[in-house]
């Protein structure tokens, strides 16, 4: 079996790759990132297929803000990009991002390759829906998903031989929208073990430090950041937040009117500082309103530290509720149970140290990154058979 790796920027594709050349199964790799990059994680004698051009095309709009959005244009000129350079292939899967596929199908599908759709996220439709209530809820507008991209990606769905997801909820949207569930391919993300790992926290914290609650990812209403701040302003005991990641622009006036001096907004970090950032932490929380998977979940699991996410986080799949697999699931935009959840591990030095190494024995059982290509190539045997 060989199969190659379509992708228009890096998402988990990359340690996919990774994980299928080290066994002899990755054909080639498509991405849009400059091949001296994706060579870090490949290793040179990986074959591989660059468009730069398109990522520095996402990468000048992110900066400058210039124009209108740049990516349904990009999607389009990566599947073009990929189907052009079918010819000659000799995988027997395309496993292809979403959105950015779609023109390659066919052209994989006459040469006899099977084509697996890659989809991070929930379904396209109940992602938007979801989103443009929960903003509307708050008294903003969700500046939805381009007509253009849901369109693509229906038909992706439609064509595609398999639909790959990150967890059981997400499949449950694509069967809500009325996919098969035998054409749904359910893979939890790994995590790098190592490098996340904290089996002590560190010694020179001072004894008198309030409880760190922390959050990483998107700050804004899609990952329950106004559910998670109420949440934390009912918690008695003395307590700190600290938000870090990128603040979304339209949800910057609320997180103003919501802030506190327990508060602590950090903003974007660099991923090689996340381990030291899980490691000063006590709690970990993932509240999304929507989620596909929630990768920092089972980092921060591998680092020790019991979470509290709500239902739609797909990494919700790997805890059982009540603490031992080191975590606790709560409802989405329910402050009220979020902040129970919290308040019961602030107030409980113990339960945080008992949870922390359950979450830590959850993840090196099954959710290496290894664990996760051999599910991977155990669903590909499946639907070659």
């Amino acid at each position: 079996m060989k199969v190659r790796v379509s992708v228009h920027g890096r998402y988990h594709a990359f340690e996919m790759a990774r994980g299928l050349h080290r066994r002899g199964l990755l054909e080639s790799l498509n991405t849009t990132y400059p091949a001296f990059a994706a060579r870090r994680w490949l290793g040179h004698d990986a074959k591989m297929r660059t468009a730069p051009w398109l990522e520095l095309r996402r990468r000048l709009h992110d900066k400058l803000g210039l124009g209108a959005k740049p990516d349904l244009a990009i999607a389009r000129a990566f599947g073009r990009f990929a189907a052009r350079n079918l010819p000659g292939c000799t995988a027997d899967i395309l496993t292809g991002w979403s959105s950015a596929t779609l023109e390659a199908i066919p052209v994989a599908h006459d040469l006899g390759l099977k084509v697996v759709i890659e989809r991070g996220s929930t379904h396209i439709v109940h992602q938007t829906d979801v989103l443009t209530e929960e903003y509307k809820r708050h008294g903003l507008t969700f500046q939805a998903t381009d007509p253009g991209i849901i369109e693509r990606e229906l038909a992706e769905y439609e064509q595609a031989d398999a639909i790959a997801v990150l967890s059981r909820h997400s499949a449950q949207t694509f069967a809500k929208s009325g996919i098969d569930l035998n054409k749904l391919i359910v893979n939890p993300l790994g995590v790098d073990l190592d490098g996340y790992s904290a089996p002590d926290r560190p010694s020179d914290r001072p004894s008198d430090r309030p409880c760190r609650i922390l959050f990483v990812g998107s700050v804004g209403l899609r990952k329950g950041v106004p559910t998670l701040i109420n949440a934390f302003a009912q918690i008695k005991d003395p307590a700190e937040l600290h938000l870090i990641g990128p603040i979304e622009e339209e949800f910057k006036p609320t997180l103003d009117r919501l802030a506190s001096d327990n508060i602590h907004v950090r903003g974007p970090v660099a991923g090689h500082d996340l381990p030291k950032i899980y490691a000063d932490a006590d709690i970990f929380c993932l509240p999304s309103i929507e989620e596909g998977f929630g990768m920092v979940v089972p980092q921060a699991m591998a680092a020790g530290l019991p979470v509290v996410v709500s239902e739609p986080v797909g990494a919700a799949d790997i805890l059982i509720h009540g603490g031992s697999s080191g975590g606790i699931i709560v409802p989405p935009g329910n402050a009220a149970a979020l902040s129970m959840a919290l308040a019961g591990l602030v107030a409980d030095a113990s339960r945080r140290t008992s949870m922390g190494q359950a979450a830590r024995d959850t993840v090196n059982d099954v959710y290496g990154w290894d664990d996760y290509i051999d599910r991977l190539v155990a669903a590909y045997e499946r639907l070659l058979d």
